[in-house]
């Protein structure tokens, strides 16, 4: 049985893994990791997630917490990861990142923890979406760059960054699938004067609005056609689900820096 630890416990991530792992035989659930002064602080899990109670609290110290458990699931903000990282490093503990946003230092940080304890990181652990990884790195190899290629993403008004980290890693997929460089070749929305469309380019936009889960669209433009890949998740569960899934590909590995690919068996 695998002892289970959420950060972010709280958030609408959080609670969801917490509500499926209850129902899941491989999880002992063992620990929740808020912020200090959070309201939920010290209060039972099984409180929290609507069902009986499981003697296990609300901790705001993700030291304390590791000490019990066997892998942390993280979908809080990214400000929280150097803690959390920290505190799986030192209790060898595995560690599943499914916060968006990572600056690229914290990011080099999580490669180097990854040489002592097994880390799976993405910034979407839905299978619907890591499928979709796949599938636009295939069409982007087949279509060449006559075809114009752009990328837009829909999520709830409450999403803080923009554009969304699935919309980033699709951009990069395709960028070396084309052999761009995406610090220079991504437009990320357009204003103004902006002047006829540069081939190689890759758009990106994100729309803000109501209660979308997140909704993406690859499209590639032609002259007489258009290709679209369009995913579109409609409930968190999927989300949890694969980062559920994550933590028990984790069970087995000693150390190493793993993506949704290799959980899903498609690397």
């Amino acid at each position: 049985m695998i002892r289970l630890a959420v950060a972010g416990a709280a958030g609408r991530m959080g609670k969801i893994i917490l509500k499926l792992a209850a129902k899941d035989r491989a999880f002992r659930i063992t620990g929740g990791i808020e912020q200090r002064g959070h309201a939920t602080l010290d209060m039972d899990i099984g409180s929290l997630i609507g069902g009986d109670l499981l003697n296990v609290r609300i901790d705001s110290s993700p030291v304390a917490v590791m000490k019990t458990s066997d892998v942390l699931i993280d979908f809080s903000h990214f400000s929280a990861l150097p803690d959390n990282l920290a505190a799986c490093v030192a209790a060898k503990k595995k560690y599943v990142i499914g916060t968006t946003a990572i600056p690229p230092g914290m990011m080099k940080k999580i490669a180097l923890a990854s040489k002592k304890i097994p880390i799976v990181q993405s910034p979407n652990m839905s299978v619907g979406v890591n499928l979709l990884f796949r599938l636009a790195a295939f069409a982007g190899k087949v279509l060449d760059e006559s075809y114009d290629l752009e990328i837009m993403e829909i999520h709830h008004r409450m999403k803080k960054d923009a554009p969304s980290g699935t919309a980033l890693k699709l951009a990069e997929i395709l960028a070396d699938a084309r052999g761009r460089d995406p610090a220079k070749d991504l437009v990320c929305g357009r204003e103004g004067d902006t002047g006829a469309r540069q081939q190689g380019k890759i758009g990106v936009f994100a729309m803000r609005g109501g209660d979308v889960v997140g909704e993406h669209t690859v499209s590639f433009f032609g002259d007489g056609e258009r290709v679209e890949l369009v995913h579109k998740a409609t409930s968190r569960e999927a989300l949890a689900r694969g980062a559920l899934l994550a933590a028990k590909f984790l069970a087995k590995k000693k150390t190493g820096l793993y993506h949704m690919g290799h959980v899903l068996g498609m690397m």
